[in-house]
């Protein structure tokens, strides 16, 4: 078993159920749901001309491969309605590995830890929740130090409370 990392992130329709219905299929496809931070909202990121977004991370314990774990959330993200039209564009469900264990991956279509850790404040808000002291791989900083450094500016505001799963 590896303990990952996830963020999951909606900005279309019924945002808070795209976020439970994605927990419950990656509880049931892709590893044991441990815990889920508070949902948290988020100006749009990137490509700013559309709705904000709410954002969770999510803890799995996981018996897949980094390459099977990435194909399975995939095929959740479709399942779920997800369109790749324009980048950083509007979706109903965006799921991303964030950390798989403390292992370091850098593959075409796979780099985890995600690259954009250390500069956006709706990842590292709730991923400090659950991991605030844990190490990154890379930086060596923990997360909380991560996000106390952090220069994104945009507001991220809680919204609901966390879930078991």
């Amino acid at each position: 078993m590896i303990r990952a990392f996830l963020l999951l992130g909606s900005n279309m329709g019924e945002r808070k159920i795209f976020l439970e219905n994605a927990r419950m299929r990656i509880h049931l496809l892709a590893g044991t749901v441990l815990k889920s931070s508070a949902v948290y909202e988020t100006a749009a990121w990137g490509k700013t001309d559309q709705p904000a977004f709410l954002n969770q991370a999510v803890a799995i314990d996981t018996e897949l491969s980094p390459n099977l774990l990435l194909m399975t959330l995939l095929a959740i993200e479709n399942s779920l309605g997800r369109t790749r039209d324009e980048k950083w564009g509007p979706r109903a469900i965006d799921i991303d590995i964030l950390l798989y264990g403390d292992q370091s991956i850098n593959e075409p279509k796979l780099i985890i830890p995600h690259p954009a850790i250390p500069e956006r404040k709706f990842v590292l808000k709730p991923l400090a929740e659950l991991i605030p002291n844990v190490v990154h791989p890379l930086t060596g900083k923990t997360i909380t130090k991560m996000l106390e450094e952090c220069t994104d500016q945009l507001s991220v505001e809680k919204v609901g409370l966390s879930t078991r799963y």
